[in-house]
């Protein structure tokens, strides 16, 4: 099975006074990780899904493990642990130059109808094309 990829270079606005990252930042490329494999490999775009759908964060567990700095470059994986009906839990790992894990966990997402006044939202199964799309990164 497939692990989605992802670069990203440490940058000055990713950094705290003592030059690494704030953990807040962590969280955003966590996000930004989730949005490009929706985008890139489920065929799903952020821009597009958020007309009528979200994919809203309902669980988060996260382990700092070591420190990144200004400047590094982190490997940023994502792989699916377990698909529900209308959820998915995804394991992450941040992973340095030098192949030691700076951050790791799991994130749990649910898929979800807005409703046209946009006021509510309700869980909404997959369909079968993203269930398909989505089994391919199961470990």
């Amino acid at each position: 099975m497939e692990t989605f990829t992802k670069q990203e270079k440490i940058k000055f606005k990713h950094v705290d006074y003592a030059g690494i990252v704030f953990y807040p930042r962590f969280l955003e490329m966590l996000n930004d990780l989730v949005e490009d494999w929706f985008e890139e490999a489920l065929e799903r775009p952020f821009s597009k899904m958020h007309e009528t759908n979200g994919i809203p964060t309902v669980d988060l567990k996260v382990q700092f493990k070591n420190a990144a700095r200004i400047g590094e470059i982190l490997t940023k994986k994502l792989w699916v642990k377990e698909l529900k009906t209308s959820s998915i839990v995804c394991g992450f790992q941040f992973v340095n130059q030098n192949e030691q894990t700076v951050l790791e966990g799991e994130v749990t997402l649910v898929n979800v109808k807005i409703e046209e006044d946009r006021q509510s939202i309700k869980a909404e199964a997959f369909n079968e094309e993203m269930k398909e799309k989505i089994n391919n990164y199961i470990k």
